[in-house]
């Protein structure tokens, strides 16, 4: 997978998280863990936007370990909307899906970035 191929796999997903803010409920509950999870999924992308950018291998692992962080956090709080029953938890399980095998490439990723230093 190419640079170019995860940018645009990190912008799907934020955009994922974005509809599926959209459609949760409006109760309390719902909203505050949806914000959450909207902070972490679009910092994804924006994170691996920065690590393009890096001026540094250091720099570049410093960024993707942050991708890495917000993968994670929106992991639990797309958990935290199905066991909670917010969200059916089978209508959950592509985007879980999608965030876990983004988490192994970014964890990939930096430990080949490590490696090669």
């Amino acid at each position: 997978m190419t640079e170019g191929d995860l940018r645009l796999r990190t912008k799907q997903f934020a955009l994922r998280v974005v509809r599926l803010f959209g459609r949760l409920p409006k109760s309390r509950e719902a909203q505050v863990i949806g914000k959450q999870l909207l902070r972490s999924g679009t910092s994804v992308a924006a994170n691996y936007r920065e690590s393009c950018r890096a001026r540094s291998t250091a720099e570049m692992i410093s960024k993707l370990g942050l991708v890495e962080q917000e993968l994670d956090e929106s992991m639990l709080w797309l958990e935290l909307l199905g066991e909670s029953e917010i969200v059916q938890p089978e209508l959950l399980s592509d985007i879980l899906d999608e965030t876990e095998q983004l988490l192994k490439m970014t964890v990939s990723s930096i430990k080949t970035l490590k490696a090669n230093r």
